[in-house]
Formats: C-alpha cells, structure tokens, sequence
C-alpha cells in the first residue's frame, strides 16, 4: 500500500511553489498525497490528516512562523491520540531552530537546497505505511 501524506502550508504564507514540488516528487515515488493549499490552520490541517488516515504530514513554513506552527500542530496531534502520524517539513527555517523542532517532535526539517529525491528517499526510509 502506498503511503499517505498530507502536505500543508500553514498561515498566512502564500509561496506554495515548494509545497507544490514537494507533493509532486512524493507522488511520482509512489505515495498517495493530499495537498491542502493556503493558509491551513493546524486544526484543518490534523483534521485531514485524521480524516485522510495520513502516515505523515509534510508542512511547508516560509513565514517564519515555524516554532510556534509546528509546536500548536504537534498539540493537537497529541490531544487527537495521533501522534503516530509523522511530522517533518521544511522551508527558510534557520539552523538554531532545528534541534528545537526535533526536540519538540518534528521527525526532519528540509532546508532550502534540500533535494526532491532527498526528501521523497527520506519519507520513503522513515514514514511506515499505517494501513493493514
């Protein structure tokens, strides 16, 4: 069975270019991907995922918003007892940041320059297939 990832722009960004890549390059290697599109909300987003039976949810944060996006994300997954859906995004997010978003519950962080292939063998490495 394929995987399911749900891939998300959070917040008031509008560059979805990336996102759109990203959900195009999961999809071409095999996964099934539900793209939200702009300025999804944590709660819309875990609402999908939760709806959709995701694996994984990929967010794409170019806002500079991140820490407090990932983290309220994270919340919610937890008070939904869906912490077995994995987090891991990307986007300008800087280097300082990293360890605290693993430390919060973020599987991986991408930064630009980051690789389709990079980021489609990563998911394809550490997102398991939830489905029976």
């Amino acid at each position: 069975m394929p995987k399911r990832i749900v891939v998300a722009k959070p917040g008031l960004d509008g560059h979805d270019r990336g996102a759109k890549v990203v959900a195009r390059a999961l999809r071409d290697a095999g996964n099934e991907v539900i793209y939200t599109g702009l300025h999804q909300t944590p709660e819309q987003i875990v609402e999908t995922a939760i709806a959709e039976d995701a694996d994984a949810i990929g967010l794409s944060v170019l806002s500079g918003a991140h820490m407090t996006l990932f983290r309220r994300l994270l919340a919610l997954l937890e008070e939904r007892d869906a912490r077995d859906i994995v987090v891991f995004g990307g986007g300008i997010i800087p280097e300082d940041d990293i360890p605290l978003l693993k430390e919060a519950g973020v599987a991986k962080v991408f930064t630009p320059g980051a690789t389709t292939t990079e980021i489609t063998t990563w998911v394809d490495t550490f997102v398991s297939d939830s489905s029976p």
